[in-house]
């Protein structure tokens, strides 16, 4: 039988530096919640607000797997692998840190915010060389679908990391439904809420809203509303 955790919007740890306003899903720099430090193999979801022309100064990360999606504006990125680029909303970013790197973003626009997801999983190897991956997604790929934007496997579609983790993008319509099916056994499902209402396994998510489940086999989604929503299929086990 499923097990099930819920992670509602307003349960999230906060810090808002005025520059940032940040919500943390898993315990995360001065937030820390016994109960939440990580789900399986995921480590941090942060849905972080940037405010315009400022940003995170460069800093160290290494042995992380480190994703992040912008919903609304711009990303400047920088490190000490020689990348500079900007990553616009509907891209896909990966950094497999690895050995060690160090990097910074920023809102390159004064007069616009940036809104985006990022995600941190464990890797299931240590010590690798540090890469750099981002690609632009498909749209209209999500449309009442599951459009996957990360795996495993370099030649598959969207990004890919050291992890045996699946991430798909959804757009759904009002009262559309579509079953998912975990990609591999004893990997478990992470599905937070873009936008919208969506129904889970009988479990009612808003925006924001995420839930966790393991031990399934296939899940049943229906959109309430028009619905946006983000599933991760990670490895329970380290």
């Amino acid at each position: 039988m499923a097990t099930t955790v819920l992670h509602t919007a307003d349960t999230r740890g906060n810090a808002n530096h005025g520059w940032l306003n940040a919500f943390h899903s898993f315990s995360f720099a001065n937030w820390y919640n016994p109960d939440r430090i990580q789900f399986g193999t995921l480590r941090v979801l942060n849905d972080d607000t940037i405010a315009g022309g400022m940003g995170f100064g460069t800093h160290p990360h290494n042995n992380m797997e480190i994703i992040t999606i912008p919903f609304e504006g711009d990303l400047a990125h920088k490190d000490s692998m020689g990348n500079s680029s900007i990553i616009k909303s509907g891209d896909i970013q990966v950094m497999s840190a690895g050995s060690g790197i160090q990097h910074s973003e920023f809102n390159p626009n004064a007069d616009q915010q940036t809104k985006l997801f990022q995600i941190w999983l464990f890797p299931n190897k240590k010590d690798v060389t540090p890469r750099y991956q981002q690609i632009t997604l498909d749209q209209a790929a999500q449309k009442n679908n599951f459009a996957q934007i990360l795996s495993p496997n370099a030649e598959d579609e969207g990004v890919w990391i050291h992890q045996d983790a699946w991430f798909y993008l959804a757009d759904f319509d009002a009262d559309f439904s579509k079953t998912y099916a975990i990609k591999k056994p004893g990997n478990g499902v992470y599905i937070m809420v873009i936008s919208g209402t969506i129904m889970v396994d009988g479990q009612l998510l808003n925006t924001r809203d995420a839930i966790g489940i393991t031990d399934f086999e296939t899940l049943e989604i229906t959109a309430k509303t028009a619905a946006k929503f983000l599933i991760m299929d990670i490895p329970m086990e380290m």
